[in-house]
């Protein structure tokens, strides 16, 4: 059961003036040096889902802080592996970035987000240059409706904040907290306000939809991300967000599921594979 919305099926026309809580995605995940390595952030409320921040935003802004120690454009993002610890608070964040090695063609960075003296997130990120590998091939990109004939999702009230920020148009999979019998979900998606196409933006994109095993439960459920790898197969369009997404899980056990997870460009290349491991738990009574 696909689903579906209520909003118009105009053309993507978001408005000019900043909505309320964000400046953006590409000012909110900003980075500035401190010098040693290490880079002031904010982690701002518009990027919320219970219980704290959005994961794909937290690895955006630990990825600028990386991009920026390293300092050399043609070294893009190839792995991005992160564990979160605990959740940060809305505020300030220092991110601490080390270069482990920089090779020919390569160069290994680890990074440490603390709030408050307190460690939050550990992170390991690959970057390297063009690679010739022996072949290229790629599965074909999942067959969808033009996002124009999708109509764009209006979530009930009480939803996370960070999708008053998205543009949700789903295709894939049942209705959260419907009882359906798939763990599979995604759509086109894109920020609600206009964002350059990035690498930071394809975090969030990698984390922002909701969990695929929210369309086989029957009530409201939270799934905070334990650790989300993320692998970057394609070279984005920066004048292109707009993206497809599909997540699936495989099993839930012992309170914990996995989540694979593809965003694929509109003209079909695979962007972004990635995995996570996250915990399936009922709210507090």
């Amino acid at each position: 059961m696909a689903l579906t919305g209520t909003r118009s099926r105009a053309p993507y026309d978001p408005p000019v003036e900043a909505i309320d809580g964000s400046n953006g995605f590409d000012a909110d995940s900003a980075v500035e040096p401190l010098g040693d390595g290490a880079y002031r952030g904010t982690i701002t409320p518009a990027w919320f889902a219970p219980p704290g921040p959005n994961g794909g935003f937290i690895a955006a802004v630990v990825l600028r802080a990386i991009r920026a120690e390293v300092g050399d454009p043609q070294r893009v993002p190839r792995s991005l592996t992160l564990h979160y610890l605990r959740p940060p608070a809305a505020g300030e964040v220092r991110v601490e970035v080390t270069v482990e090695r920089s090779g020919r063609t390569a160069t290994t960075c680890s990074a440490r987000l603390f709030q408050d003296d307190r460690l939050l997130t550990i992170a390991l990120c690959v970057l390297g240059t063009g690679w010739v590998g022996a072949v290229d091939w790629s599965a074909p990109m999942p067959e969808a409706p033009p996002p124009e004939e999708v109509e764009e999702m209006s979530l009930p009230g009480g939803r996370p904040v960070i999708f008053d920020h998205l543009e949700t148009r789903a295709v894939f999979g049942p209705a959260p907290f419907s009882d359906g019998d798939e763990a599979v979900t995604g759509g086109w998606l894109r920020t609600r306000r206009p964002a350059q196409m990035s690498h930071e933006l394809l975090c969030l994109y990698a984390d922002a939809w909701w969990p695929a095993p929210f369309g086989v439960v029957d009530r409201v459920v939270a799934a905070p991300t334990l650790d989300l790898t993320i692998h970057f197969r394609g070279q984005p369009d920066p004048d292109d967000s707009l993206c497809l997404v599909r997540f699936r899980s495989l099993a839930s056990a012992e309170g914990t599921f996995d989540e694979e997870g593809e965003v694929w460009s509109r003209d079909g290349r695979l962007l972004v594979q990635s995995r996570q491991l996250a915990l399936l738990r009922d709210l507090p009574g």
